[in-house]
Protein backbone atom coordinates (compact mmCIF):
# COMPACT_ATOMS: atom_id res chain seq x y z
CA UNK A 1 0.00 0.00 0.00
CA UNK A 2 2.66 2.22 0.32
CA UNK A 3 4.63 1.54 -2.68
CA UNK A 4 1.09 2.38 -4.35
CA UNK A 5 0.50 5.72 -2.28
CA UNK A 6 4.10 6.79 -3.33
CA UNK A 7 3.45 5.95 -7.11
CA UNK A 8 0.29 8.18 -7.14
CA UNK A 9 1.73 10.82 -5.71
CA UNK A 10 4.92 11.09 -8.08
CA UNK A 11 2.43 10.85 -11.18
CA UNK A 12 0.14 13.58 -9.66
CA UNK A 13 3.42 15.29 -9.48
CA UNK A 14 4.41 14.74 -12.86
CA UNK A 15 0.69 16.00 -14.30
CA UNK A 16 0.53 19.43 -12.00
CA UNK A 17 4.65 20.13 -13.41
CA UNK A 18 4.20 19.11 -17.10
CA UNK A 19 7.27 16.77 -16.39
CA UNK A 20 6.12 13.34 -18.32
CA UNK A 21 9.42 11.71 -17.99
CA UNK A 22 8.93 8.52 -15.75
CA UNK A 23 11.37 6.27 -14.00
CA UNK A 24 12.03 3.35 -15.95
CA UNK A 25 13.78 1.31 -13.57
CA UNK A 26 13.20 -2.25 -13.60
CA UNK A 27 14.63 -4.27 -10.54
CA UNK A 28 18.13 -1.74 -10.87
CA UNK A 29 17.94 -2.22 -14.83
CA UNK A 30 16.83 0.75 -16.89
CA UNK A 31 13.18 -0.90 -18.56
CA UNK A 32 14.16 -0.78 -23.05
CA UNK A 33 10.61 -1.41 -24.01
CA UNK A 34 7.75 -0.52 -22.07
CA UNK A 35 3.66 0.61 -22.82
CA UNK A 36 1.33 3.41 -20.73
CA UNK A 37 -0.80 0.68 -20.01
CA UNK A 38 2.04 -2.07 -18.81
CA UNK A 39 2.70 0.72 -16.13
CA UNK A 40 -0.83 1.33 -14.76
CA UNK A 41 -1.73 1.15 -11.49
CA UNK A 42 -5.01 -1.24 -9.91
CA UNK A 43 -8.04 1.14 -10.52
CA UNK A 44 -8.04 4.26 -8.18
CA UNK A 45 -10.77 6.16 -6.80
CA UNK A 46 -9.68 9.73 -8.57
CA UNK A 47 -11.82 11.04 -11.70
CA UNK A 48 -9.16 12.97 -13.78
CA UNK A 49 -10.10 15.94 -16.33
CA UNK A 50 -7.49 17.03 -18.96
CA UNK A 51 -8.58 20.56 -20.42
CA UNK A 52 -7.05 21.70 -23.68
CA UNK A 53 -7.31 25.57 -22.54
CA UNK A 54 -8.57 27.62 -19.79
CA UNK A 55 -7.37 30.90 -19.71
CA UNK A 56 -10.13 32.50 -21.94
CA UNK A 57 -14.14 32.00 -21.19
CA UNK A 58 -14.88 28.81 -23.42
CA UNK A 59 -12.01 27.68 -21.15
CA UNK A 60 -13.35 29.11 -17.84
CA UNK A 61 -17.08 27.90 -18.90
CA UNK A 62 -15.84 23.83 -19.27
CA UNK A 63 -14.22 23.93 -16.31
CA UNK A 64 -17.45 25.69 -13.85
CA UNK A 65 -19.41 22.93 -15.64
CA UNK A 66 -17.29 20.21 -14.70
CA UNK A 67 -16.74 21.81 -11.05
CA UNK A 68 -21.04 22.26 -10.65
CA UNK A 69 -21.23 18.73 -11.90
CA UNK A 70 -18.87 16.66 -9.11
CA UNK A 71 -20.53 18.78 -6.71
CA UNK A 72 -23.74 18.18 -8.07
CA UNK A 73 -23.26 14.50 -8.52
CA UNK A 74 -21.50 13.60 -5.25
CA UNK A 75 -17.70 14.05 -6.18
CA UNK A 76 -15.27 15.54 -3.79
CA UNK A 77 -13.09 17.61 -4.79
CA UNK A 78 -9.85 16.09 -3.42
CA UNK A 79 -10.80 13.37 -5.90
CA UNK A 80 -10.58 15.06 -9.13
CA UNK A 81 -7.30 15.50 -10.31
CA UNK A 82 -6.83 18.61 -13.33
CA UNK A 83 -4.08 19.04 -16.17
CA UNK A 84 -4.42 22.42 -18.79
CA UNK A 85 -3.16 21.75 -21.71
CA UNK A 86 -3.08 25.30 -22.82
CA UNK A 87 -3.58 24.73 -26.56
CA UNK A 88 -0.78 22.13 -26.84
CA UNK A 89 -1.51 19.35 -28.36
CA UNK A 90 1.95 17.02 -27.39
CA UNK A 91 1.63 18.66 -23.74
CA UNK A 92 -2.05 17.42 -23.34
CA UNK A 93 -1.10 13.97 -25.21
CA UNK A 94 2.11 13.83 -22.09
CA UNK A 95 -0.83 14.90 -19.34
CA UNK A 96 -3.12 11.87 -20.84
CA UNK A 97 -0.75 9.70 -20.34
CA UNK A 98 0.85 10.74 -16.70
CA UNK A 99 -3.32 10.15 -16.41
CA UNK A 100 -3.34 6.46 -17.71
CA UNK A 101 -0.66 6.16 -15.06
CA UNK A 102 -3.01 6.49 -12.37
CA UNK A 103 -5.95 4.36 -14.01
CA UNK A 104 -9.02 6.52 -13.01
CA UNK A 105 -12.36 5.54 -12.75
CA UNK A 106 -12.87 7.85 -15.58
CA UNK A 107 -10.73 10.22 -18.06
CA UNK A 108 -12.42 13.49 -19.03
CA UNK A 109 -11.03 15.28 -22.30
CA UNK A 110 -11.54 18.73 -23.82
CA UNK A 111 -9.36 18.50 -26.76
CA UNK A 112 -6.60 21.37 -27.55
CA UNK A 113 -6.82 19.63 -31.10
CA UNK A 114 -8.69 16.13 -31.75
CA UNK A 115 -6.45 15.06 -34.06
CA UNK A 116 -3.27 15.80 -32.37
CA UNK A 117 -4.32 14.17 -29.06
CA UNK A 118 -5.64 10.91 -31.10
CA UNK A 119 -3.39 8.65 -29.85
CA UNK A 120 -3.00 9.75 -26.33
CA UNK A 121 -6.52 8.77 -25.67
CA UNK A 122 -7.08 5.87 -27.81
CA UNK A 123 -3.87 4.82 -25.10
CA UNK A 124 -6.28 5.20 -22.34
CA UNK A 125 -9.47 3.39 -23.86
CA UNK A 126 -6.86 0.55 -24.63
CA UNK A 127 -5.96 0.88 -21.07
CA UNK A 128 -10.03 0.06 -20.09
CA UNK A 129 -10.02 3.36 -18.84
CA UNK A 130 -13.38 5.09 -19.55
CA UNK A 131 -13.05 8.45 -21.37
CA UNK A 132 -15.73 11.47 -21.92
CA UNK A 133 -14.81 13.84 -23.97
CA UNK A 134 -16.65 17.51 -24.66
CA UNK A 135 -16.63 20.00 -27.28
CA UNK A 136 -15.20 17.65 -30.01
CA UNK A 137 -15.09 14.05 -31.41
CA UNK A 138 -12.48 12.28 -31.49
CA UNK A 139 -12.20 9.98 -34.05
CA UNK A 140 -11.00 6.27 -34.26
CA UNK A 141 -11.39 6.48 -30.54
CA UNK A 142 -14.24 4.39 -28.49
CA UNK A 143 -14.92 7.69 -26.13
CA UNK A 144 -17.96 6.40 -23.57
CA UNK A 145 -20.00 9.56 -24.55
CA UNK A 146 -18.94 12.38 -26.97
CA UNK A 147 -20.93 15.69 -26.53
CA UNK A 148 -19.62 18.81 -28.96
CA UNK A 149 -21.36 21.48 -30.97
CA UNK A 150 -22.21 20.93 -34.80
CA UNK A 151 -19.22 22.67 -35.82
CA UNK A 152 -20.32 22.27 -39.74
CA UNK A 153 -23.97 23.73 -38.68
CA UNK A 154 -22.55 26.57 -37.18
CA UNK A 155 -20.86 27.28 -40.20
CA UNK A 156 -23.32 27.34 -42.45
CA UNK A 157 -25.53 28.84 -40.60
CA UNK A 158 -24.14 32.05 -39.26
CA UNK A 159 -22.57 32.51 -43.09
CA UNK A 160 -26.31 31.99 -44.45
CA UNK A 161 -27.44 34.64 -41.95
CA UNK A 162 -24.71 37.18 -43.60
CA UNK A 163 -26.20 35.79 -47.03
CA UNK A 164 -29.62 36.89 -46.01
CA UNK A 165 -28.40 40.61 -44.34
CA UNK A 166 -27.26 41.24 -47.82
CA UNK A 167 -29.65 40.43 -49.83
CA UNK A 168 -28.09 37.19 -51.43
CA UNK A 169 -25.74 39.14 -53.06
CA UNK A 170 -22.58 41.11 -52.57
CA UNK A 171 -19.05 40.94 -50.91
CA UNK A 172 -17.66 39.32 -47.79
CA UNK A 173 -14.81 38.14 -46.31
CA UNK A 174 -13.68 35.18 -44.34
CA UNK A 175 -11.11 34.95 -41.17
CA UNK A 176 -10.70 31.28 -40.61
CA UNK A 177 -9.72 29.42 -37.65
CA UNK A 178 -7.85 25.72 -39.06
CA UNK A 179 -5.33 24.93 -36.68
CA UNK A 180 -8.19 22.35 -34.58
CA UNK A 181 -9.95 19.72 -36.80
CA UNK A 182 -13.09 20.76 -35.00
CA UNK A 183 -12.76 24.15 -35.63
CA UNK A 184 -11.74 23.93 -39.09
CA UNK A 185 -14.97 22.56 -39.50
CA UNK A 186 -16.39 26.16 -39.49
CA UNK A 187 -14.80 27.55 -42.20
CA UNK A 188 -15.85 24.16 -44.20
CA UNK A 189 -19.19 25.01 -43.64
CA UNK A 190 -18.89 28.50 -44.39
CA UNK A 191 -17.65 27.56 -47.30
CA UNK A 192 -20.33 24.64 -48.38
CA UNK A 193 -23.01 27.74 -47.73
CA UNK A 194 -20.79 30.01 -49.99
CA UNK A 195 -20.65 27.42 -52.52
CA UNK A 196 -24.62 27.92 -53.04
CA UNK A 197 -24.51 31.61 -53.70
CA UNK A 198 -22.08 33.01 -56.75
CA UNK A 199 -23.47 36.49 -56.70
CA UNK A 200 -21.59 36.36 -53.20
CA UNK A 201 -18.28 37.34 -53.77
CA UNK A 202 -15.45 36.31 -50.88
CA UNK A 203 -12.87 39.52 -51.88
CA UNK A 204 -10.10 38.46 -48.91
CA UNK A 205 -9.11 35.51 -46.69
CA UNK A 206 -7.23 35.41 -43.72
CA UNK A 207 -6.18 32.36 -41.26
CA UNK A 208 -5.00 32.59 -37.74
CA UNK A 209 -1.88 32.31 -37.99
CA UNK A 210 -0.57 30.95 -34.42
CA UNK A 211 2.42 32.66 -34.25
CA UNK A 212 0.71 35.65 -33.70
CA UNK A 213 3.12 37.58 -36.64
CA UNK A 214 -0.22 39.36 -37.32
CA UNK A 215 -3.48 39.46 -35.03
CA UNK A 216 -7.23 39.25 -36.48
CA UNK A 217 -7.48 43.25 -35.89
CA UNK A 218 -4.70 43.97 -38.42
CA UNK A 219 -5.80 41.22 -40.71
CA UNK A 220 -9.00 42.84 -40.85
CA UNK A 221 -7.24 46.59 -40.80
CA UNK A 222 -5.85 45.36 -44.58
CA UNK A 223 -9.01 44.09 -45.60
CA UNK A 224 -10.35 47.72 -44.98
CA UNK A 225 -7.83 49.25 -46.62
CA UNK A 226 -7.91 46.74 -49.45
CA UNK A 227 -11.32 47.45 -49.86
CA UNK A 228 -11.81 51.38 -49.12
CA UNK A 229 -15.22 52.13 -50.62
CA UNK A 230 -18.60 51.33 -49.43
CA UNK A 231 -19.92 48.76 -51.54
CA UNK A 232 -16.29 47.22 -51.28
CA UNK A 233 -16.41 44.80 -48.56
CA UNK A 234 -20.29 44.16 -47.02
CA UNK A 235 -19.44 41.56 -44.30
CA UNK A 236 -16.74 39.58 -42.55
CA UNK A 237 -17.24 36.12 -41.50
CA UNK A 238 -14.65 34.97 -38.49
CA UNK A 239 -15.00 31.66 -37.08
CA UNK A 240 -14.93 32.62 -33.54
CA UNK A 241 -15.74 35.78 -31.83
CA UNK A 242 -12.35 37.10 -30.42
CA UNK A 243 -11.81 37.92 -34.39
CA UNK A 244 -15.69 39.17 -34.67
CA UNK A 245 -14.66 41.41 -31.83
CA UNK A 246 -11.36 42.76 -33.01
CA UNK A 247 -13.13 42.80 -36.65
CA UNK A 248 -15.32 45.28 -34.95
CA UNK A 249 -13.26 47.85 -33.60
CA UNK A 250 -11.29 47.94 -36.64
CA UNK A 251 -14.28 48.38 -38.53
CA UNK A 252 -15.44 51.48 -36.37
CA UNK A 253 -12.38 52.89 -35.66
CA UNK A 254 -11.75 53.45 -39.59
CA UNK A 255 -15.73 55.03 -39.57
CA UNK A 256 -17.41 52.20 -41.44
CA UNK A 257 -19.86 51.71 -39.27
CA UNK A 258 -23.16 50.82 -40.78
CA UNK A 259 -21.48 49.83 -43.85
CA UNK A 260 -19.47 46.60 -42.35
CA UNK A 261 -20.89 43.69 -40.18
CA UNK A 262 -18.85 40.83 -38.29
CA UNK A 263 -20.20 37.72 -37.16
CA UNK A 264 -18.60 35.00 -34.58
CA UNK A 265 -18.96 31.47 -33.05
CA UNK A 266 -19.01 30.78 -29.53
CA UNK A 267 -21.28 32.93 -26.84
CA UNK A 268 -21.07 33.89 -23.80
CA UNK A 269 -21.14 36.83 -21.03
CA UNK A 270 -18.30 38.97 -22.69
CA UNK A 271 -19.36 38.37 -26.30
CA UNK A 272 -23.21 39.35 -25.29
CA UNK A 273 -21.73 42.36 -23.53
CA UNK A 274 -20.11 43.91 -26.27
CA UNK A 275 -22.90 43.04 -29.15
CA UNK A 276 -25.77 44.87 -27.26
CA UNK A 277 -23.87 47.83 -27.83
CA UNK A 278 -22.19 47.80 -30.72
CA UNK A 279 -24.17 47.34 -33.64
CA UNK A 280 -21.47 46.40 -35.87
CA UNK A 281 -20.54 42.76 -34.18
CA UNK A 282 -24.07 41.36 -35.28
CA UNK A 283 -24.51 37.35 -34.42
CA UNK A 284 -22.63 35.10 -32.55
CA UNK A 285 -23.16 31.73 -32.77
CA UNK A 286 -23.78 30.92 -28.83
CA UNK A 287 -22.29 27.42 -27.86
CA UNK A 288 -23.41 25.29 -25.07
CA UNK A 289 -20.00 25.42 -23.39
CA UNK A 290 -21.18 24.30 -20.08
CA UNK A 291 -23.62 21.62 -20.82
CA UNK A 292 -21.00 19.45 -22.77
CA UNK A 293 -18.97 19.10 -19.41
CA UNK A 294 -21.38 19.41 -17.18
CA UNK A 295 -23.26 16.35 -18.88
CA UNK A 296 -20.00 14.90 -19.12
CA UNK A 297 -19.69 14.15 -15.60
CA UNK A 298 -23.38 12.74 -15.37
CA UNK A 299 -23.50 10.79 -17.94
CA UNK A 300 -19.97 9.37 -16.31
CA UNK A 301 -21.93 8.69 -13.28
CA UNK A 302 -24.68 6.76 -15.37
CA UNK A 303 -21.48 4.38 -16.66
CA UNK A 304 -20.03 3.58 -13.90
CA UNK A 305 -23.55 2.98 -12.34
CA UNK A 306 -24.24 0.55 -15.07
CA UNK A 307 -26.66 2.15 -16.81
CA UNK A 308 -26.98 2.93 -20.59
CA UNK A 309 -25.84 6.54 -21.90
CA UNK A 310 -25.69 7.84 -24.99
CA UNK A 311 -22.55 7.85 -27.24
CA UNK A 312 -22.93 10.91 -29.23
CA UNK A 313 -24.83 13.92 -27.98
CA UNK A 314 -25.23 17.32 -30.24
CA UNK A 315 -25.49 20.30 -27.88
CA UNK A 316 -27.88 23.18 -28.42
CA UNK A 317 -26.76 26.34 -29.91
CA UNK A 318 -28.19 29.64 -30.22
CA UNK A 319 -28.48 32.67 -32.85
CA UNK A 320 -27.57 35.48 -30.47
CA UNK A 321 -27.73 38.74 -32.19
CA UNK A 322 -27.93 42.33 -30.97
CA UNK A 323 -31.76 42.77 -31.14
CA UNK A 324 -32.37 39.18 -28.99
CA UNK A 325 -29.98 40.21 -26.00
CA UNK A 326 -31.53 43.61 -25.45
CA UNK A 327 -34.65 42.05 -24.64
CA UNK A 328 -32.64 39.11 -23.07
CA UNK A 329 -32.31 38.91 -18.77
CA UNK A 330 -29.31 39.99 -17.64
CA UNK A 331 -28.12 36.76 -16.81
CA UNK A 332 -28.72 35.53 -20.29
CA UNK A 333 -25.21 34.00 -19.90
CA UNK A 334 -26.32 31.61 -18.09
CA UNK A 335 -28.31 29.96 -21.28
CA UNK A 336 -26.44 27.04 -21.36
CA UNK A 337 -26.90 25.68 -18.41
CA UNK A 338 -29.47 23.45 -18.43
CA UNK A 339 -33.30 24.42 -18.68
CA UNK A 340 -32.16 28.02 -18.74
CA UNK A 341 -32.36 28.54 -22.09
CA UNK A 342 -36.07 27.64 -22.32
CA UNK A 343 -36.68 29.51 -18.95
CA UNK A 344 -35.72 32.51 -21.17
CA UNK A 345 -37.85 31.70 -24.51
CA UNK A 346 -34.56 30.77 -26.33
CA UNK A 347 -35.11 27.93 -29.38
CA UNK A 348 -31.68 26.32 -30.46
CA UNK A 349 -31.03 26.65 -34.13
CA UNK A 350 -28.92 24.04 -34.19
Amino acid sequence: MKKLFVLIMAVALVVLTGCTKADSASNGAEEKTSTVTEKSAPKSDVFCVSLGWQENESGQRQTLGYEEAFKDFGIAKDKVLWSNANYDAKLQSEQIDAFIKMNPKALFVTPSDPAGITQAVKRATDAGIPVFVADAIIAGVPAVTSICSNDFGMGTWSMKWIIDQIGGKGKVAVIDLPNNEAWDLRGQGARYMLSQYPDVEVVAQWSWDSTGAVTPRQAVENMLTANPKNGDLDAIWCAWDGAAMEGALAIKDAGRKGEIITTGIDGGEYAFSIMKNDGVFALTMAQSIYYMSYNSVRYAKDYLEGKQVPRFVIAPVYAATQSSLKSAPADAYNYDIPGKADAYGWVPVL
